[in-house]
């Protein structure tokens, strides 16, 4: 496993995704201590991406919750697979036999959803378990939380608690469209994702891209910076650099000349109100 945060560097830089001082400490940490990771920051500036990158550079899977509004426990956790129950007791009838609540509620007719799937991962390499938009979630949800991510199981009352042998590899995401409970943080480390700074993002953008020239990566991402000071709706973020960029590549494009960069302004400008505000910044 990574034993420093220039390891941490080195193993994400591997897959093509470059990160500062700051988010290396909390990965190494969180990977160290056995500690859930909480990564906060404006939208597109890399939070998902971080735990796609880590499963890869850990060779390891990926298992994603996306949060949603009314996620449900039967989404996150686990479900009973109330078909095969109906079968089996269908089968019970046609032979005249009877079954007990306890013959259907065993581990055969269990479905492992993501968290109970990353609690019961076999190992001997923990998975990278992305809980991804946690704020977009009821705070209700949240509580049901707070016994993984504290103690890495999951207690089905029908079977009991159910412990991770290999501990998984636990990153929450939030966008802060809400304030998570303190029970919830208080079991995480924290870490703000800022976006990052001119030179690392055109390397960022220059690996995201290999087709698309120097010249135009930098002037690209030297007017998103301009772009994201101006009063928006909904400022780009990285990942809209990238897309922005991809557009004007496949476009031929090999600087940024303003009739192009108006053309493929969908790219970064998600309302109508923006697209306004930035065209009239060029």
């Amino acid at each position: 496993m990574i034993d420093s945060p220039a390891g941490v560097r080195s193993a994400l830089d591997t897959v093509d995704y470059l990160v500062d001082d700051g988010l290396a400490m909390a990965v190494f940490l969180s990977l160290r201590l056995g500690k859930p990771l909480l990564l906060e920051g404006e939208p597109g500036v890399g939070k998902t991406a971080a735990a796609k990158a880590l499963a890869s550079s850990l060779g390891t899977p990926l298992i994603r919750l996306q949060c949603y509004e009314g996620l449900t426990p039967g989404e996150a956790l686990y479900e009973w697979n109330y078909q095969r129950q109906l079968l089996a007791i269908r089968l019970a009838e046609a032979r005249h036999e009877k079954l007990a609540d306890a013959d259907l509620f065993t581990a055969e007719f269990l479905q492992d959803r993501p968290i109970l799937r990353a609690v019961r991962h076999p190992g001997p390499t923990p998975p990278v378990l992305l809980i991804d938009e946690i704020d977009r979630a009821d705070d209700e949800f949240e509580a049901l939380l707070f016994e993984f991510l504290g103690e890495a199981s999951v207690t089905i009352p029908e079977l009991g608690t159910f412990t991770a042998i290999t501990p998984p590899v636990v990153v929450l995401t939030s966008n802060r469209s809400r304030d998570l409970h303190d029970a919830l943080r208080r079991r995480c480390l924290y870490h703000w994702i800022e976006f990052p700074t001119l030179d690392r993002a055109v390397e960022i953008v220059r690996r995201a891209v290999p087709g698309a020239t120097g010249p135009l990566i930098r002037s690209a991402t030297e007017l998103i910076g301009r772009i994201r000071r101006l009063e928006l709706d909904k400022s780009p973020g990285l990942a809209e650099t990238i897309d922005w960029v991809s557009a004007l590549a496949a476009l031929g494009a090999t600087d940024l000349a303003p009739g192009d960069a108006l053309r493929t302004l969908g790219a970064i400008a998600k309302t109508p109100d923006d697209r306004r505000t930035i065209a009239e910044a060029f």
